[in-house]
């Protein structure tokens, strides 16, 4: 059993509370069991997959005790994982959630049609920018500093591995998230018909 609070790798039986923090930081920052009654359902578009299909990128901030409060996940090549996705996670969670006909007509009808396109991923803006991220922690760990410990880590990682520039997506109304990657030095990429959604992107150097 972990003794000290702090950053590690993930393991495979971090697989439940990944879900947890995602589900409850997916509506802005904040929880969205309300939106959402089938709580796999979040965490099997921004979550699971990155564990699953490149879980040396995935890291988190344990409490002490074992459990899992915060993660970073993500990619050092998108494309490749677009591909990944479709052929290695899709096939798990299709028949649990099949594509929806029609226009979605439900928040969770909007997630499922996410998932089943997942090339949705890739635009031509942020091909210097290869890598591409998720980073949540629950509320009561967040202004803590374990965002940015995070962070270096993951960017660490990429640059190890010869990644120079990663990007994220995250919704425009979320603006203290926004001021997070600011800090960070992330910088706003213009891409056409973004949606409610902002891209920002940065080099690997962990100069955080």
């Amino acid at each position: 059993m972990t003794l000290r609070t702090g950053l590690r790798a993930y393991r495979p039986d971090d697989r439940a509370d990944l879900a947890g923090i995602c589900v409850r930081t997916a509506d802005n920052g904040g929880d969205s069991r309300h939106l959402y009654p089938d709580q796999e359902l979040v965490p099997s578009v921004f979550a699971a997959p990155y564990a699953y299909l490149e879980p040396d990128l995935a890291f988190v901030i344990d409490d002490g005790t074992g459990r899992a409060v915060g993660y970073i996940l993500g990619t050092a090549d998108t494309p490749r994982f677009v591909t990944e996705f479709r052929k290695r996670w899709l096939p798990l969670v299709e028949d649990r959630y099949p594509r929806p006909d029609g226009e979605p007509s439900c928040p969770g009808d909007g997630m499922i049609a996410l998932l089943h396109n997942p090339e949705r991923m890739i635009l031509p803006e942020l091909a210097a920018h290869p890598a591409h991220l998720h980073i949540d922690l629950l509320p009561e760990w967040q202004r803590r500093g374990y965002g940015r410990e995070l962070m270096r880590t993951f960017l660490a990682a990429l640059s190890a591995k010869g990644v120079e520039g990663v990007h994220l997506s995250m919704l425009t109304a979320n603006t203290p998230a926004r001021a997070f990657y600011d800090r960070l030095g992330f910088a706003e990429i213009p891409v056409p018909d973004p949606g409610p959604v902002s891209y920002l992107v940065r080099g690997t150097e962990a100069d955080l």
